[in-house]
């Protein structure tokens, strides 16, 4: 199986410009610049490539969404503000291969006719940030940015690296551009969508870092080969992040419509201490629960994992095993996304902080069976009545908890205590 991001991550001296060079780097813009920048646009399409970052929207289609004729200048946003527990593969390829990342933003930039592209980073990834940072002069240096690009008059690409101050709502592309431009991270109303209105008012591109970093490939090699990997809809490798209960907790890189139960065993070196499986977050916590019995039925891919009732989203897989208190599990979430909600909204703002409150009473042995139905309904209140997506992020992990380990919170309302821990 090839790898297509990971595939120089374990060299020590990737991340210095001349070894990124001396493996092939910086020919993807080489050759981007002899084509037409519909043409690279083509490719990407050509490629399926689906957005990394979660929504799994098609890249190529999203790049085609910009205006023809405006006179505005157009903006491309890379999201590097990843905050959803579980989720670091973005920061593991800015850390390991920060130039393949730069390449990718230059050659899209180019494609789009960006001539200011900005990567809004997690504040608290200051390492990855400064990385960036020197990746961007070294690249400067050698003329694969500033002014005319590789001695190609009128082609001229800046990156500007903006670090954000770590809330969660961020990562959402409207409260990114908010943030961006020096406001309060609040979500847009939609429409207009940034493609017509982004940031500073003109039109803008936002790709996930995974997105982006796998564009040279698709240049390289066109986005016929890229779409030959992968299954027919969901097609090239996809970065999954794991950690939780396993023996070998990190990175990997996987052809999509991997097998899980292969995943699972010959990369994460499965389950920790010889434990038995008990359930898996297949795509960062904002995305359904799965017990063992249904996940080890699934293919690493969107359409498998959406078939089994949850989302592939950023790849970030969160392992339990036998010995996992679920009740506990979605408590330690729900007061995550009641810290970060916004509060722009009233029903995620107050939802939210409700929602905690009702999970850690029952999880302490002071909640009533009224108390699951009661969850059921702030849920549907929340779903599909927020500005952005993050309310719906809250309330699906907490009805898919309840869906697959009712039996746990009734429990625990019944008889005070956890089951789980008595038995382990």
């Amino acid at each position: 199986m090839e790898k297509i991001i990971l595939k120089n991550a374990d060299f020590e001296d990737q991340p210095n410009i001349d070894a990124y060079i001396s493996r092939g780097g910086y020919k993807a813009l080489e050759k981007a610049l002899t084509m037409e920048p519909a043409a690279i646009t083509d490719e990407v399409k050509k490629a399926g490539i689906r957005g990394r970052g979660g929504a799994g929207f098609p890249a190529g289609l999203k790049w085609s969404f910009i205006p023809k004729d405006t006179k505005k200048p157009i903006y491309l946003v890379c999201n590097a503000d990843e905050g959803e527990p579980g989720t670091f593969k973005d920061r593991f390829i800015i850390e390991r291969d920060p130039h393949l990342l730069v390449e990718g933003i230059a050659v899209s930039s180019y494609a789009l006719k960006v001539k200011t592209a900005y990567i809004y980073i997690r504040g608290e990834f200051y390492k990855g940030a400064m990385m960036l940072e020197k990746a961007i002069e070294e690249a400067k240096a050698k003329g694969f940015l500033g002014s005319n690009v590789l001695g190609r008059d009128g082609v001229d690409i800046d990156i500007v690296v903006h670090r954000g101050a770590g809330a969660y709502v961020c990562g959402e592309e409207t409260s990114l551009l908010e943030s961006l431009e020096g406001k309060r991270g609040y979500p847009r109303l939609k429409p207009p969508f940034p493609a017509v209105v982004g940031a500073f008012g003109c039109p803008t591109v936002i790709n996930n870092v995974e997105t982006l970093a796998a564009v040279p490939w698709i240049i390289l090699n066109g986005g016929a080969a890229y779409a030959k990997i992968g299954t027919e809809k969901s097609t090239g490798t996809k970065l999954f992040s794991v950690c939780g209960k396993v023996n070998k907790p990190g990175v990997y890189e996987v052809d999509l419509g991997y097998p899980f139960k292969k995943f699972l065993d010959e990369y994460c070196g499965g389950v920790k201490d010889g434990k038995k499986l008990k359930a898996v977050i297949p795509g960062g916590s904002s995305t359904p629960v799965l017990p063992a019995e249904e996940i080890e039925k699934v293919n690493l891919d969107y359409e498998s994992i959406a078939a089994a009732g949850s989302m592939l989203g950023s790849g970030a897989v969160i392992v339990f095993d036998e010995t996992d208190c679920m009740v506990e599990a979605i408590t330690v979430l729900a007061h995550f996304y009641a810290h970060e909600s916004c509060g722009q909204c009233t029903p995620c703002r107050e939802g939210t902080a409700w929602m905690y409150r009702i999970l850690q009473k029952i999880m302490n042995g002071e909640g009533k069976l009224s108390d699951i139905d009661l969850l059921y309904e702030i849920c549907d209140n929340i779903m599909g009545k927020t500005v952005c997506p993050l309310g719906d992020a809250a309330a699906m992990p907490v009805v898919g908890f309840l869906n697959k380990y009712r039996h746990e919170f009734e429990y625990h309302i019944k008889n005070g205590k956890c089951d789980v821990k008595e038995k382990h």
